[in-house]
């Protein structure tokens, strides 16, 4: 018989710069973001840090259907780690000590290569071929120059899971990390098609700092709650 995690939550970062930075773009038509960094370098907003520390009340509640994470499993992103940062002061806050988290570069977002942090009309204006291809395949099996598509993140993330279960064995888990991973994790557990994944996205995509949570169900991962974001009603940027 297999040995697995007792459980797994899977949360987005809080909103970041960048969150807030491409809708405002496609909305004033502009080809520049605006963001100057490196995606791994993108910061959490106002709200993202509120949304992080209403995460951090929320683990702390301890409820019986859902006890606080024994062990944690990061993004080495700055808005995926500031987030867990933050959730963490909040929960010793509220009495809870959280886990000291360790980092996995298998957590990242999705790797966009030359087109990292580069808005859809700024690909559509100067790499026309490449915008092209994107449409033909789709947006689960295009692979940006240098990046990745979505059976590269399915690939990555399924080693990630075999060694959790290998290293956490009957721990519950947390993983702070990005939509892409929320989404992806969702597909390997539950053997999603991408029609599936298409119906997901399009229901509204993941929320920042939502919970999604599988638990252990006759000797395999079953979805728990998916999206939950009861815990951020009301929450507003300080």
């Amino acid at each position: 018989m297999n040995v697995l995690i007792a459980e797994l939550m899977a949360v987005r970062h809080g909103q970041s710069e960048a969150n807030v930075a491409f809708p405002a773009a496609r909305a004033a038509g502009r080809l520049d973001s605006g963001l100057t960094c490196r995606d791994a370098e993108v910061q959490l907003t106002p709200l993202g840090r509120a949304q992080a520390a209403a995460l951090g009340r929320a683990l702390a509640a301890d409820s019986p259907i859902a006890p606080p994470p024994q062990m944690v499993v990061c993004s080495p992103y700055l808005r995926a780690q500031r987030t867990y940062e933050i959730a963490a002061e909040a929960a010793a806050g509220a009495g809870l000590t959280m886990p000291t988290p360790t980092f996995d570069d298998r957590l990242v977002d999705r790797l966009m290569g030359e087109f990292e942090l580069m808005t859809r009309l700024a690909i559509d204006a100067g790499f026309p071929a490449e915008a092209a291809r994107w449409r033909a395949e789709g947006t689960w099996l295009y692979r940006p120059p240098g990046g990745e598509n979505f059976p590269d993140i399915a690939e990555r993330l399924g080693s990630l899971l075999a060694d959790l279960h290998a290293a956490y064995p009957d721990k519950r888990v947390l993983v702070v990390a990005h939509d892409a991973v929320v989404v992806v994790l969702r597909q390997i557990i539950e053997e999603l098609s991408y029609d599936d994944l298409a119906r997901i996205s399009a229901a509204g995509g993941i929320r920042n700092a939502g919970i999604t949570r599988f638990t252990r169900t006759g000797g395999r991962l079953a979805l728990a709650e998916f999206n939950t974001a009861t815990h951020l009603a009301g929450v507003r940027a300080a």
